[in-house]
């Protein structure tokens, strides 16, 4: 690995469950594993891992943690559901994790189910805040891309939605508007003004598509967090987004008077939150094949083609730093279609929801047994 690549750490939610069931297992989970941790419902849980720069350790870092938990819930014949949402048939009851964490019980009170979803949060370490901040306003201005090539949540309760990620149309984005923010000062007040007038309940209350992380928030930031992805069972797709994310940040590194958008694009800031945000929901309805429009200039763009220009853009950076071999999934996508439309497709040939989580678990299983 380069020296210039950034430190790369990510936050893995799953969901637990039966062939045809979720099953709430997380606190017998966080009571055997070290590295696993509750989510506010009892069907999600989460494991972390090490910032590290090198891919392959990253990919080793992903995989342990799976098959650990695998080789215990096959034990109470259990399984990791691949979907991002409740795809099963189930009731709308929150299935509290733990009762007595006050935060879990706001949780439950003012947003219920909606926030039973499962992701992946890919972290970038980026210590200069003004870098730090330039990436975020960039980020964010694609992040919809990022959302497009993993979308994994077109089912619901038993049916199939109109939506390829329906994780993120459902998910509760709090504050409901979030400003792009100038700088680090900026931010700062801007999350002590919504703490302060109840937008917020803490610190860890800002779900948004992407933000600042660290050790300290909000006045001690290391890292640039992107929260939009659906749950990524490949890893090596999942190792593809974090390349074409990190790329994408060393190249605005490079380009910071041309790339950031505070500096190049024909829109206001204010004009920027409301076009993201209806890029992120057109996003989250048709994924790839989405119209979106860009944040430099307006012009209108089918995602795939939008995704294909970016990758253009870096193939010189990509190949200087050695990371090309690592985006041949991504390209895979745009000519196959992501994990929402193959499943929309198998759905519409007349497999269950069942049978198409049935047979995506066993080729999670079998992708977990070739890598050892």
């Amino acid at each position: 690995m380069n020296n210039n690549n950034l430190y790369k750490g990510f936050e893995v939610e799953l969901f637990t469950g039966s062939q045809n069931n979720h099953v709430g297992v997380s606190d017998d989970i966080e009571k055997t594993f070290s590295n696993f941790v509750k989510e506010p419902d009892n069907r999600n849980v989460e494991y972390i891992t090490n910032p590290e720069k090198d891919y392959k350790v990253s990919y080793k870092n992903l995989l342990e943690p799976r098959i650990s938990l695998r080789k215990w819930l096959n034990k109470r014949d259990l399984t990791i559901i691949p979907s991002s949402t409740l795809c099963f048939k189930h009731n709308n009851q929150f299935q509290r994790s733990d009762k007595n964490n006050v935060y879990h019980q706001f949780i439950q009170e003012n947003y219920g189910i909606s926030i039973a979803t499962s992701s992946v949060h890919i972290n970038l370490g980026i210590d200069n805040l003004d870098k730090l901040f330039a990436a975020i306003r960039l980020v964010r201005c694609e992040a919809s891309l990022y959302l497009s090539i993993s979308a994994s949540s077109p089912f619901l309760n038993n049916k199939l939605t109109t939506n390829h990620s329906q994780r993120w149309i459902q998910f509760p984005k709090t504050p409901n508007k979030v400003p792009f923010f100038y700088n680090h000062n900026d931010y700062i007040k801007w999350i002590e003004e919504n703490i302060k007038n109840g937008n917020m309940y803490n610190i860890r209350h800002f779900w948004s598509s992407i933000r600042p992380n660290g050790p300290q928030r909000p006045h001690v930031l290391d890292r640039l967090e992107l929260r939009i992805c659906d749950y990524i069972s490949d890893i090596e797709l999942l190792l593809a987004i974090t390349a074409l994310l990190e790329l994408r940040v060393i190249y605005l590194f490079e380009n910071l008077k041309t790339l950031d958008p505070l500096n190049t694009s024909n829109f206001s800031m204010d004009q920027l939150t409301k076009i993201c945000d209806q890029n992120e929901i057109k996003a989250a309805q048709m994924s790839l094949d989405a119209k979106l429009t860009h944040w430099r200039d307006g012009k209108k763009m089918i995602c795939r083609e939008w995704i294909k220009n970016v990758l253009a853009d870096l193939s010189l950076t990509a190949e200087k730093l050695n990371m090309t071999h690592l985006l041949k999934p991504i390209y895979k996508v745009l000519e196959e279609g992501n994990q929402s439309m193959k499943w929309i497709k198998q759905y519409k040939e007349g497999l269950s929801i069942e049978d198409i989580m049935k047979f995506t678990a066993q080729n999670m299983i079998q992708s977990e047994e070739e890598s050892i």
